[in-house]
């Protein structure tokens, strides 16, 4: 599968890249608006969009020109469009705007929204082709087999974001595939990473949420802690 090419004939002309990011103000987002941020000769941002920090979207939208922005929570629109007067930026609210955002005219699309959230907005890049980082496992947990044919079907690119699959994806690459044995997914640790048997038996909520590296939200700590996440990712890797 290939990358779709630039639908903007002065950015493909001068090798510019249009870009999407979903979920642009999360902990994957940070990573890629500083990687966009790094090589402002090399991308243009078409669209961005954020769950409720307004704040913070406005400001990504003001440093990098974005043609459009959607927050998704639809009772935000007019404090976005406030906090964006001035600017040539359009604004969208809801789960239709976040959608919206992820059929603009770029050609590589972030896929990084948490949750099953992500999946509609992700089958709508993919439907048109576009090339899309997939940092959301939720997108192939709840909907693998369906999510991947259609993007065969639309000719697009996924890409493993995630850590874990990002560096399985350059494993399966540098090698002979005959000579696979077997794939191993690594764990970061979680709070109970040095704990005995026994005093995770013992162990408590409070404690379950603290996560020694990351501020990732109640669900995903807790599967982290419990390797429930382990699984979710040996379902993605497959």
């Amino acid at each position: 599968m290939s990358a779709v090419p630039l639908r903007n004939n002065k950015a493909a002309a001068s090798g510019v890249r249009a870009v999407t990011v979903l979920g642009a103000t999360g902990s994957i987002g940070d990573s890629t608006m500083d990687l966009l941020r790094a090589s402002p000769e090399r991308y243009q941002v078409e669209a961005l969009t954020a769950n409720t920090n307004v704040p913070a979207l406005a400001k990504l939208a003001k440093e990098f020109g974005a043609r459009f922005v959607a927050i998704a929570d639809p009772d935000r629109l007019q404090e976005l469009k406030d906090a964006l007067a001035g600017t040539r930026t359009e604004c969208g609210a809801g789960d239709s705007a976040v959608i919206e955002a992820a059929t603009r005219p770029a050609d590589w699309v972030m896929a990084a929204v948490s949750g099953a959230a992500g999946l509609k907005p992700a089958l709508a890049a993919v439907d048109r082709g576009a090339t899309v980082a997939l940092a959301n496992k939720e997108c192939l947990v709840c909907a693998g087999d369906f999510f991947m044919q259609r993007a065969a079907k639309a000719g697009a690119c996924i890409l493993p974001a995630d850590s874990e699959h990002n560096a399985l994806f350059q494993a399966l690459g540098s090698g002979n595939r005959e000579e696979l044995v077997r794939v191993i997914i690594t764990a970061s640790g979680g709070p109970f990473r040095t704990w005995t048997v026994a005093d995770i038996e013992q162990a408590t909520l409070a404690q379950a949420l603290k996560h020694p590296n990351w501020s990732m939200g109640q669900k995903i700590t807790i599967d982290s802690a419990s390797m429930m996440n382990k699984g979710l990712e040996v379902i993605e890797a497959s």
